[in-house]
């Protein structure tokens, strides 16, 4: 068998290389691969040998061994890689929950990695329980099952022990929703916790205190891990808002509990923003917006690679702007990113890619939900004003391009959409959506303020699929590989 390092050699030649073809029965390599004695000299002399399936064989291989870096490039780097990309793909997929029936699951103690880090007003009232609903399934399934379920979570950005990030106030919800009464420890380890486990009935539920009460936690902890992995049987990941960490709850237990496995709402994310935008139904439009290029810098780069359509919106639009010559006013711009700017829109050029900035923009004399406005052309943009929105003649080409497309996914509002006055930008798009939704159009929102901007508009349910995870969709449309995802049992 060719020695899977050998095929390593092979990709960095080949991978950003958009001349290369690939296809099953014979794949022209070019250059010749670096020599190892496991890869015939007929092949080093012959870049046209077929490899079919001495590679394929190597390749999974390869995958077994490092599944880290097949993960990232079976994402969103394979343009090149057309033919084999669904085979790519198909070896990224985890083991679902699903896979796991009752011979598995009756008596077993279950450690559920959940994201319950839901919003609290100030009287600990949960403003927004979707991301408890959306935990709801896979706990159903394991309880139903018989199971012992212990969930974990976490909740907002704890310095220790800190009483306003408990997640008691979130057990009446849970329990509603679940149809059972909810049990929570004081801790997540400990002997208490392990006496609470040990009482746990079947298809009875504990959920543990908040795990990031303890700085091991986001340190991935090796011994706070296998404190954790102690309580239970087996691992179920389904808080996909947190795959992107490496901590001991999302990615260190998973080391030492078999089966470990993606719960309901895992696999449903990624077979969205790994499957759609991977494989999408053409035309493939993206949406980035937000305030910052630089914090959509590799989003937009990897999305260049992909998409036919790219609409740009938000406060980002105003350094691509003046990196173009624009009157920009007192508009939000980031004077080290114009560069980056002008050879985005050059990448998108020589792609192919219909690169989509606003022709018009409201604007605002202050930042305030009081400011006067007014709609003026993009490229004149007076002093001591400032860009708050994208204006009508902007909304209408973009729903234009849009009703054109068949896949589409959203990162990042068009507008500062707080404020009434700048939320029509944002508002438009979230309707033209859910319309095209209606015609089958594949909708994807991708995390982040979209999901917020979707749901003040009442239109979640009209989506195809709403990312729960804002840094975590972010990183996987980069083509990073997620931490919390790779730990997981292969399918």
């Amino acid at each position: 068998m060719t020695s899977p390092h050998a095929v390593f050699s092979l990709f960095p030649s080949i991978l950003h290389d958009s001349s290369t073809i690939w296809s099953i029965d014979s794949i022209p390599l070019r250059p010749p691969c670096h020599p190892r004695k496991s890869v015939s000299s007929q092949t080093r002399k012959n870049p046209k040998t077929p490899l079919t399936r001495t590679l394929h064989t190597s390749l999974i291989s390869l995958y077994k061994s490092s599944r880290t870096f097949l993960f990232s490039l079976s994402v969103f780097e394979l343009r090149s890689l057309p033919s084999i990309y669904p085979s790519f793909v198909k070896m990224a997929t985890k083991r679902s929950v699903g896979t796991l029936k009752e011979a598995e699951l009756k008596g077993k103690r279950v450690f559920v990695r959940v994201d319950l880090n839901v919003p609290l007003d100030d009287n600990l009232n949960i403003t927004d329980d979707t991301r408890i609903r959306a935990a709801v399934p896979t706990i159903k399934y394991l309880t139903g099952y018989g199971a012992k379920v212990i969930l974990s979570s976490h909740l907002g950005r704890p310095k220790g022990v800190t009483p306003k990030y408990s997640l008691k106030p979130l057990v009446p919800r849970l329990s509603e929703l679940l149809g059972t009464q909810v049990k929570i420890a004081d801790d997540s380890i400990g002997e208490e916790v392990e006496k609470l486990v040990a009482q746990i009935p079947e298809g009875g539920v504990l959920l543990l205190e908040n795990v990031r009460f303890h700085k091991e936690e986001e340190k991935n902890d090796p011994e706070f891990a296998k404190k954790l992995a102690s309580l239970a049987d087996l691992y179920v990941n389904d808080a996909f808002g947190t795959a992107h960490r490496a901590h001991a709850s999302t990615e260190g237990v998973a080391k030492y509990l078999k089966p470990s496995v993606a719960g309901f709402l895992m696999q449903k994310e990624l077979d969205y923003l790994v499957g759609a935008v991977s494989n999408p139904k053409k035309p493939f439009a993206a949406i980035v917006g937000g305030s910052k290029v630089s914090s959509k810098i590799g989003v937009i780069e990897s999305l260049l690679e992909k998409v036919d359509i790219l609409l740009l919106g938000g406060g980002m639009i105003f350094t691509f702007y003046k990196a173009q010559g624009y009157a920009v006013g007192s508009s939000l711009v980031e004077e080290d990113k114009l560069d980056l700017a002008t050879t985005l829109i050059e990448k998108a050029k020589a792609k192919g890619v219909s690169l989509l900035l606003p022709t018009d923009v409201v604007i605002a004399d202050k930042f305030a939900a009081d400011a006067n406005d007014k709609i003026v052309p993009a490229s004149s943009i007076p002093d001591g004003w400032m860009g708050l929105d994208i204006g009508p003649d902007s909304i209408k080409t973009f729903n234009e391009a849009l009703d054109k497309s068949q896949t589409i996914i959203w990162n990042g509002p068009m507008g500062v959409f707080e404020f009434d006055k700048f939320a029509a930008g944002t508002e438009a798009i979230a309707k033209k959506l859910a319309e095209v939704s209606g015609k089958g159009v594949t909708t994807i929102i991708g995390g982040g303020d979209s999901v917020a901007a979707v749901e003040k508009v009442g239109l979640a349910d009209k989506m195809s699929h709403i990312s729960t995870g804002g840094g975590a969709s972010l990183e996987l449309l980069e083509g990073k590989p997620l931490p919390g995802v790779l730990a997981l049992d292969d399918a």
